[in-house]
């Protein structure tokens, strides 16, 4: 385990390093040794913080999809399949409508209810349908998330606030500055939380009978880890965009070398997450530069590659522990 996180650990500090020297404007090492004053502000407000938004959306997207998988038994489910960004989205545009004055914090726990809310329907929904083919699990939320955001894109034409929601719509860490990023810390204490559920989310994704026969709430323990992954869900909506597929492929392919042992795997879970956005936003910034292709584009590609080949090909990582 610390072997992997040490790997994990050093690969993120070599490509983190690289990342704080990509850009139009040019700062170099030597230039911040010299202090020059315009490679300092674009280093600090800028690159620095574009890099911690980066490995916190990592960080919290594969934590938040690694918790639904487990509470849902399907390792196909995260936020972006489970129907969960997609409820966020419309919390926004209602945050947006009847709060349009109100701060990022206020947008986020409207966008949190709304992503728990459309997250436990998702749930309750399963249950009524009782499906037995872990591959149908995503494609119904995948369904249902269309169907919310079309509902989302009505109102938005309606009340003329398209403009308002497509700046949601596509994860871009261009806008990324201090003091506007800062939103993200609130995952850490999430992680925390989430590591001392983790047991009991392995416990709850071999069944409800299982649970209560080792003395897990099933109910409760499930209603927390969907309440983790909405907040977690929300604040990288509201602070960076929708990035899609992270909370899907990096679980999974976390799983092959760790298993399925949450409380023994999120911490590889977490910075394997931290390590793909970091790739990604690197890839989206040298691919036609000087200008970038947004990460949402970026991690959308990767990432959809990735899952239809885990999907299609990997049927039996789709089974419940």
């Amino acid at each position: 385990m610390f072997r992997h996180i040490s790997i994990l650990g050093a690969m993120i500090a070599l490509l983190g390093g690289l990342s704080l020297f990509i850009g139009v404007e040019d700062v170099t090492p030597l230039s911040l040794w010299r202090q020059e004053d315009a490679a300092l502000t674009i280093f600090f407000v800028s690159r620095v913080p574009r890099l911690m938004a980066i490995l916190c959306t990592g960080i919290g997207l594969s934590a938040a999809g690694a918790i639904m998988q487990r509470v849902m038994s399907n390792n196909f489910v995260a936020p972006s399949t489970g129907s969960t960004m997609d409820w966020a989205k419309l919390g926004v545009l209602v945050a947006i409508f009847f709060f349009p004055s109100a701060n990022t914090g206020i947008k986020m726990l409207v966008s949190a209810g709304f992503a728990f809310g459309g997250s436990m329907l998702f749930t309750g929904l399963l249950r009524a349908m009782r499906l037995k083919d872990p591959l149908f699990i995503p494609l119904v939320g995948i369904m249902l998330g269309s169907v919310v955001n079309a509902v989302t894109t009505s109102i938005a034409y309606r009340y003329d606030l398209v403009q308002n929601i497509a700046s949601w719509l596509q994860g871009n860490f261009a806008m990324i500055l201090r003091g506007r990023y800062e939103l993200l810390y609130a995952g850490i204490p999430l992680l925390i939380l989430a590591s001392l559920f983790a047991d009991r989310f392995t416990i709850a994704s071999m069944g409800e009978d299982f649970s209560i026969n080792l003395g897990v709430n099933y109910t409760i323990t499930v209603t927390v880890g969907i309440l983790i992954a909405s907040l977690i869900a929300s604040v990288v909506l509201v602070t960076v965009g929708n990035v899609p597929f992270v909370g899907v492929i990096v679980p999974n392919i976390t799983r092959l070398f760790r298993g399925d042992n949450l409380k023994n795997s999120l911490g590889e879970i977490a910075l394997t997450g931290g390590l793909f956005i970091l790739i990604c936003d690197i890839v989206s910034r040298l691919v036609i530069f000087p200008f970038e292709v947004p990460i949402g584009v970026t991690a959308g590609v990767m990432g959809s590659a990735m899952f239809l080949y885990l999907l299609l090909g990997s049927r039996r990582y789709g089974k419940p522990a």
